[in-house]
């Protein structure tokens, strides 16, 4: 099996059981690495929203990513900071989502997100530009189902005068990348469905929802 493999996924999860695992992703990966040193603070103060929706084809995705930012956009920063949007049955395929991502930013900008909010991405095969399938930076973007992230501009602004210096962050990820392992990876992974599974698949503090879009 290539490292890092990808995340292994049910074919078709309840929104309860793709929520929980990918919020206890996000505990285990991104917060317990310290892969984003500013996702801590957000989630100790329940201010992510993470939301399953139901789409199965990319118009329904598109309409629900608009919701969601216009949604984020209404919100007082201290009642939601952040939203992870999780579509496990649409886009399926990197490549797919990877060609997705110009269309959702194009239609956030027309929707007034532009100096607003950003679109981060998120896969279960997620492959940076110029990388290997096999390449270890890759595991940083690898998420439990394919997920879109929408960050508030301000928030990134904070980021970047607290941690000015961004390459060491993604130094430091690569290296503790390397040092975990394709074994240590694996291990993660297990973990993170344990976690959802202990949790009842859905029973944790974070905003939860699922659905189609209004």
């Amino acid at each position: 099996m290539p490292w890092p493999a990808p995340c292994p996924v049910a074919a078709s999860p309840d929104a309860s059981t793709a929520a929980a695992r990918t919020l206890a992703w996000v505990d285990r990966a991104v917060i317990g690495l310290n892969l984003c040193p500013f996702a801590r603070a957000v989630r100790v103060k329940n201010q992510i929203r993470c939301v399953v929706i139901d789409a199965t084809d990319v118009e329904t995705l598109l309409r629900a990513l608009c919701d969601e930012a216009q949604r984020l956009m209404d919100t007082e920063p201290a009642q939601c900071e952040t939203t992870l949007i999780v579509h496990p049955q649409v886009l399926t395929d990197f490549g797919d989502y990877n060609d997705f991502l110009d269309l959702a930013e194009a239609a956030l900008d027309e929707i007034g997100c532009d100096g607003v909010l950003q679109l981060a991405s998120f896969h279960p095969d997620y492959q940076f530009a110029g990388t290997d399938p096999d390449d270890v930076t890759n595991a940083t973007n690898r998420s439990p189902y394919p997920t879109l992230h929408l960050i508030r501009e301000e928030s990134i602004d904070r980021a970047v005068q607290a941690f000015p210096d961004a390459a060491a962050i993604y130094e430091t990820n690569i290296a503790t990348m390397e040092a975990l392992g394709e074994a240590g990876w694996s291990d993660l992974l297990a973990a993170c469905r344990d976690d959802a599974a202990a949790s009842g698949c859905g029973a944790t503090p974070s905003d939860l929802s699922h659905g189609q879009p209004s």
